[in-house]
């Protein structure tokens, strides 16, 4: 969660948000737009070589090399991590002032692609399903407008190129390393904001709530271990089988009976593994499932609550269960002042009819929370379902057939960079 005292200094440092429709308008943010659709070409064309080339997990090294290429001729301060491959470029204003963070990840998921597009994934496994090529050519470009404009500039920014955000703890890989340590004059940086690319939000448009936006995301295992036997003789054996397909409704059962209706919490089993054949009852089955909610004190007590419903329902079959959580992402917090930061600066840019604030949170999970945990700042939503396509219908992120609106990348640079120059508004 978002620590009081990083609201304070954060809101303190840069300024409470003003309402969306009271702000004067800023004619170097409106600038940005055109600019960006400039380069566009630019922007695609970095965009397609990586997805043609996905990487994933840490270490993607033709992805990092790619980056630093797309960099170079920028005067930026570029720093490559030994154990993971992270690329931080840092860009120096004209007079001192505060230090706002831009993440971009860098991962593909282990798809192999099926999108029919002209440069869709040379690597077998391997494709950029969840839009992360994309957030690296917005945040390359953004890097690029805010290059030309360093002299009006007062403070600095922080690009934050991250690999394995999907499910390897990229971003905490990068703070471990000292990434919110180094670059901020007061010890860290004063902001942070990320875009998140979604195919079934109009194109163009910025989404986004202040509160919980996406949710923690933990894994279950559990292992129920009976006696194997014959199946034409169940007397003599202890079935592991009726006990673990029992486990799946009396977690669903917790869910509604333990759980404040007024908190939202998923639970799904979506493996479940038992014998070898039709007549051998075996002696173990194992289950697998996620859970999500969106807040710390619902993840806590339903982690009880799981170990509990499963050892309990083991035993009510002659059972053992043994039961594994494995935390993953926290809850993804935005600071109620910088997700209406973020709304008012996509409104200049973009216009008023191209943002919007979310009612409910996705039930997603995101490691830029783990940024958020300990700065000021909020991460958004940039829609890119492609033309004459209905959002409803479109082949979400992480399907093998999904397609994203290139033009709307130029919408995330400008915004992107629009968040930056914002911040650092002397």
């Amino acid at each position: 969660m978002v620590h009081v005292k990083e609201m304070a200094r954060g809101a303190g440092r840069l300024g409470r948000c003003q309402d969306r429709h009271m702000r004067s308008a800023d004619p170097q943010l409106a600038a940005l737009g055109e600019e960006a659709r400039r380069l566009q070409p630019r922007t695609v064309a970095l965009r397609r070589a990586l997805h043609r080339r996905p990487e994933l997990g840490l270490v993607l090294p033709r992805t990092r090399d790619t980056v630093l290429t797309a960099l170079a001729d920028l005067p930026l301060d570029v720093h490559e991590s030994r154990t993971v491959s992270s690329v931080v470029g840092v860009l120096d204003g004209g007079r001192p002032g505060p230090t706002v963070l831009l993440r971009a990840d860098m991962d593909a998921l282990p798809l192999n692609e099926d999108s029919g597009l002209e440069f869709r994934s040379e690597i077998h496994g391997a494709m950029h399903a969840c839009g992360h090529d994309t957030h690296v050519a917005m945040l390359a470009t953004a890097a690029r407008l805010l290059a030309g404009r360093r002299e009006q500039m007062a403070g600095r920014v922080v690009l934050m190129f991250q690999p394995g955000e999907e499910g390897f703890h990229g971003a905490r890989h990068m703070i471990d390393e000292g990434l919110l340590d180094q670059h901020g004059p007061g010890g860290r940086p004063d902001a942070a904001f990320a875009l998140h690319i979604s195919a079934t939000l109009p194109s163009g448009e910025v989404h986004t709530r202040p509160g919980p936006l996406m949710a923690a995301a933990d894994t279950i295992k559990v292992q129920v271990s009976g006696r194997g036997g014959h199946a034409a003789a169940p007397q003599d054996a202890l079935d592991p089988v009726p006990a673990a397909a029992a486990m799946v409704g009396a977690l669903q059962i917790a869910l509604t009976r333990r759980v404040d209706p007024h908190e939202p919490a998923v639970l799904t089993i979506g493996k479940i593994v038992a014998g070898t054949t039709g007549n051998v009852i075996p002696e173990t089955a194992l289950l697998e499932g996620t859970l999500r909610t969106l807040s710390e004190p619902v993840r806590a007590q339903l982690h009880e609550e799981v170990r509990q419903v499963c050892r309990h329902t083991a035993l009510a079959h002659g059972c053992s269960a043994a039961v594994e959580i494995e935390p993953g992402y926290p809850v993804t917090v935005n600071d109620e002042e910088a997700a209406g930061r973020v709304l008012s600066v996509a409104a200049e840019v973009l216009g008023h009819k191209r943002v919007a604030t979310m009612p409910t949170p996705a039930t997603g999970a995101e490691d830029f929370s783990y940024v958020l945990q300990r700065v000021f700042g909020a991460l958004a939503f940039l829609g890119a379902c492609p033309p004459r396509v209905d959002p409803r219908t479109a082949p979400p992120n992480h399907s093998n057939r999904v397609v994203f609106d290139e033009s709307a990348m130029a919408a995330g640079a400008a915004v992107y960079a629009a968040l930056a120059l914002d911040a650092l508004r002397e």
